[in-house]
């Protein structure tokens, strides 16, 4: 996978002092009993954060996509959710990216097979990358195409390398792709079908994988 160049640097951990016990001015020590109540009361909302964090919410374990402003190829602000359709794949890529370029036709085959159902779309987010690049690799004018120059919607998403997919269901992430997919594999198309409405034409066609 390729990764995001900018790494940050965590800051250094600030020296604490510790009070002169000789000091009148110095605060004097909590009694061990108050110690034993914070601490218990720590615990307590330790455990609360990690329950809503792990409990299950009605059987569904989807979360919801995050927003954010995008550029389209003319340099224009767009809002990513105004792009989404019920069923859609958020591709983050680039062209500087090799397994990127190495999927790429697969991808192309699957947007082509699914094309014929309204409820399906490929989004792809070009990270860190400019309009010509990709207008001359994809070719000019190529759908569904929009800019993220700074990782910023790819971060909010949790990607930090190319290239990663999420299926994303009435605005909520149901399954994310880590690194390059084969997506004329029957097995991975089968669960984007399974996402979409019964008798839609990505339900048939979609499964075929042509080459």
């Amino acid at each position: 996978m390729a990764r995001d160049p900018a790494q940050e640097q965590q800051p250094a951990a600030a020296a604490h002092s510790t009070p002169d016990p000789a000091d009148p001015a110095a605060p004097a020590a909590p009694s061990p009993g108050v110690g034993r109540q914070a601490r218990w009361i720590a615990a307590v909302i330790t455990l609360v954060g990690l329950g809503v964090l792990v409990w299950p919410r009605g059987g569904d374990s989807s979360t919801a996509a995050p927003a954010g402003f995008l550029l389209d190829a003319t340099g224009r602000a767009a809002t990513l959710g105004t792009h989404l359709a019920p069923v859609t794949l958020v591709h983050f890529w680039a062209t500087w990216c090799p397994p990127c370029i190495e999927e790429t036709p697969a991808l192309d085959r699957l947007a082509r097979d699914f094309r014929g159902d309204r409820n399906f779309a490929v989004l792809r987010v070009a990270v860190a990358d400019s309009s010509s690049r990709v207008e001359s690799f994809l070719g000019a004018g190529a759908p569904g195409v929009l800019y993220d120059p700074q990782w910023e919607v790819a971060h909010r998403y949790g990607t930090d390398q190319l290239p990663e997919t999420y299926l994303v269901v009435g605005g909520r992430i149901v399954e994310k792709f880590i690194g390059e997919v084969d997506w004329d594999d029957p097995a991975v198309r089968q669960k984007i079908a399974a996402r979409l409405p019964q008798g839609g034409a990505g339900g048939t066609s979609g499964m075929t994988g042509s080459s």
